[in-house]
């Protein structure tokens, strides 16, 4: 019963899913480090997900500008000449039959000048983080606290780059906004020592990231727009929220009070109690009713369940997919799933 669950068909909206499975945002690192544009490889690495039956592909992270990225390799939605070789993409997905949404990622204080164009990174107050940058393997940069007139250009950034999601021919657009990248460094204490409109008391720590919705939203349509949220964070292992529940309820009233559809709560372990003996996805459950997207070291069996159970919609999958280009099909004949190796499967694009 399960796995049918998983394989069966959904709409959402305008969206016609051909099943219940979704491609995680996973980091690549493969496009043009100097243009952010993407090539062939990419074309035919995300037409390949989208012909195995992939219901909705969510993209690697993409910077909404230049400001935004946070290794080699990353690419942007901010120049025609991306929004062109996007359209490729999304015309292969389509032609497979598939749904890919474009998510947008600004890293904020996890940078190094040396990826910035030379300007310090951006963030809610001047805190270094601590550790090395991806790839760079540099120290983190101190990054520049962001005045009222950034934080407006940075939201404008993210209106622009959904804006050219669209026109590139994307289903819609996810907000990176967990993991401690530049939305969660406003909603986290640790990272916010702000005292105006955008600190001080968590409801203020989350108005950045209400007002990238509403710009996003604005852009997209509340149906085709995705909010990706966590308790964890990259470089903060053991980070956790003091009162879970109560942030949990927080975030969820900002994402009724702005109309959202689809959320995505991550986690690294989704069968991971958070408080009241529920784990994080069940805690969202709790207070919200619409669409789930689950993710945290899913396999079909326990997405499965928890899909039948109603904890979650949709169920995303990252490393078994760079393992397994044809994921969807081995899951529907039965057939083992080869397991993911880093040596291999992030060195090339399979």
């Amino acid at each position: 019963m399960g796995i049918n669950e998983l394989l069966s068909s959904t709409q959402i909206g305008n969206w016609h899913l051909k099943t219940k499975i979704v491609m995680a945002p996973m980091t690549r690192s493969f496009a043009n480090n100097e243009t952010g544009t993407v090539g062939e490889d990419i074309v035919h690495y995300y037409r390949k997900r989208a012909k195995d039956g992939i219901g909705l592909i969510i993209t690697e992270g993409i910077n909404p500008s230049p400001r935004g990225k946070g290794t080699f390799g990353v690419p942007g939605l901010y120049t025609n000449s991306q929004v062109e070789a996007w359209r490729k993409v999304t015309e292969a997905v389509h032609e497979e039959g598939g749904t890919i949404v474009a998510q947008l990622w600004h890293v904020g204080r996890l940078t190094h000048r040396e990826l910035t164009g030379g300007l310090p990174p951006q963030a809610p107050s001047p805190i270094k983080a601590d550790g090395l940058v991806h790839r760079l393997r540099k120290p983190y940069d101190i990054p520049e606290e962001m005045t009222l007139m950034d934080i407006k250009e940075v939201i404008q950034d993210y209106a622009s780059a959904a804006r050219n999601a669209i026109k590139a021919g994307f289903d819609g657009v996810e907000i990176h906004g967990a993991h401690g990248y530049l939305i969660d460094q406003f909603n986290s204490e640790v990272t916010n020592k702000r005292t105006d409109e955008y600190g001080s008391n968590l409801q203020n720590r989350l108005t950045f990231m209400k007002e990238v919705l509403m710009a996003v939203i604005n852009e997209v349509g509340k149906d085709k727009t995705i909010i990706r949220f966590s308790e964890i964070k990259d470089d903060i292992p053991g980070y956790r929220w003091a009162k879970p529940e109560e942030n949990i309820k927080a975030f969820i009233q900002v994402f009724h009070e702005v109309g959202l559809q689809i959320i995505h709560p991550s986690t690294n372990d989704f069968t991971e109690k958070m408080a009241n003996d529920m784990t994080f996805h069940q805690l969202v459950r709790k207070y919200w009713d619409g669409m789930i997207i689950g993710v945290g070291n899913l396999n079909p069996d326990t997405a499965s369940k928890a899909i039948a159970e109603g904890t979650i919609d949709l169920a995303a999958f990252g490393r078994p997919l760079l393992a397994n280009p044809d994921f969807v099909q081995k899951i529907k004949e039965g057939r083992p799933l080869k397991p993911y190796e880093s040596a291999i499967d992030l060195k090339y694009l399979n």
